[in-house]
């Protein structure tokens, strides 16, 4: 039998991996975080300036803002092919005066939206980037062929926002409010009441959305099961970039998909996918939800028809993994990877190890043992 997971992970930095290769380019990485640095600063001044003109509140909603999605997971991968861009979400959210005495915002999401675009313009256009405004959910600001940055809006409760900020300056003793404020952005994602948290959107004005527990429920699972989870994710992602363009199943769903499927295996990140990719097409039919929302199904979103689709291609990348770690040949074995990852997968035979049968059942994790008496803590 092979070993194949030098090849897909290596903490040797002068050696080729997929996931080195998954992982952004240092220029493309700062070019995401300087863009997010320059929206938010934009938003921040802009939002309040177009409102406070349109004479729609007399005060002036400072914007607070929380990166969201694979950025915020740590799974966002670099672009596969064309037309694929790498993503960065980073929620826009706002202590409205105009929420008053309602948990729903009184104007219209719409307004929302063209503020927020009005004052993105001036922006877009110095840095000749491109503003995407036919998103539901969200603006696009397109940074470049390869990058953007989505922006969802978000109303939060004037009164709960004020009570944080005042909290924070108290507790942490900040020498003005403006320290507090920066503080409070950190806090107030934690401490936000849940049903406090709502989503402007462009058809259906206001719903309710936090992006948090699945944030929350992720980090949880790799703190948990350890990094190799988030690695065996990202592969997933870069098998789907690869095999689809565009569309395919969306990084929630393989995520959801994914992680109760997981068992580690010591230094075989090769079984661990294998282990995953064998049960997923029958998860995948069978119906997946939000982790953190049983009314949701995942698998209902995409469609009957793609959810199919994609079970069938996963029981052909299962024949291909399995077939490459069983294999004779290890020039094979990384070919057959390379079909389905494309040439991110390392074309290096020679770094491919020859192991025996048993040694590959002693990477299996070990069966669970007793309950410790007392449990794991974590910091803060």
């Amino acid at each position: 039998m092979l070993n194949l997971s030098s090849l897909f992970y290596t903490t040797d930095e002068n050696e080729d991996s997929l996931q080195a290769a998954l992982d952004l380019g240092l220029t493309l990485r700062n070019q995401l975080a300087e863009a997010k640095s320059d929206v938010r600063n934009c938003l921040r001044d802009g939002i309040p300036r177009v409102l406070k003109s349109k004479g729609l509140t007399s005060d002036t909603p400072q914007p607070r803002f929380f990166t969201q999605g694979s950025w915020a997971y740590k799974t966002l991968n670099a672009p596969a092919q064309d037309p694929q861009q790498a993503d960065l979400d980073d929620g826009c959210y706002l202590p409205l005066s105009f929420v008053a005495q309602s948990t729903r915002p009184s104007v219209a999401a719409a307004v929302f939206f063209a503020a927020a675009e009005e004052a993105l313009t001036p922006l877009v256009k110095a840095r000749r980037w491109k503003l995407v405004t036919d998103k539901p959910t969200c603006i696009r600001v397109e940074i470049s062929a390869y990058a953007h940055i989505d922006v969802p809006l978000y109303a939060i409760p004037d009164h709960e926002f004020a009570t944080l900020v005042k909290a924070a300056a108290q507790d942490h003793g900040f020498i003005s409010m403006q320290e507090a404020v920066r503080k409070a952005e950190r806090d107030v994602w934690t401490a936000l009441p849940r049903n406090c948290v709502l989503l402007a959107h462009r058809e259906c004005d206001w719903m309710e959305s936090d992006p948090r527990p699945v944030k929350e429920w992720f980090l949880a699972e790799v703190d948990a099961k350890g990094e190799q989870l988030r690695r065996i994710v990202r592969y997933l992602k870069a098998f789907r970039d690869w095999q689809w363009a565009s569309g395919g199943p969306s990084s929630i769903l393989l995520m959801a998909a994914a992680a109760p499927l997981f068992e580690k295996r010591e230094r075989r990140d090769d079984l661990a996918l294998l282990d995953v990719v064998t049960a997923l097409p029958a998860r995948l039919r069978g119906g997946v939800n939000n982790p953190n929302d049983d009314k949701e199904s995942l698998t209902k979103r995409l469609g009957e028809a793609l959810v199919e689709e994609a079970a069938r291609k996963l029981e052909a990348f299962e024949k291909a993994l399995r077939g490459s770690i069983s294999a004779s040949s290890e020039a094979q074995a990384c070919s057959w990877m390379i079909k389905e990852f494309g040439p991110r997968f390392p074309n290096r035979p020679d770094r491919v190890k020859v192991v025996s049968v048993a040694a590959t059942i002693a990477s299996a994790p070990a069966m669970a043992g007793p309950s410790e008496l007392i449990g794991r803590t974590k910091a803060g």
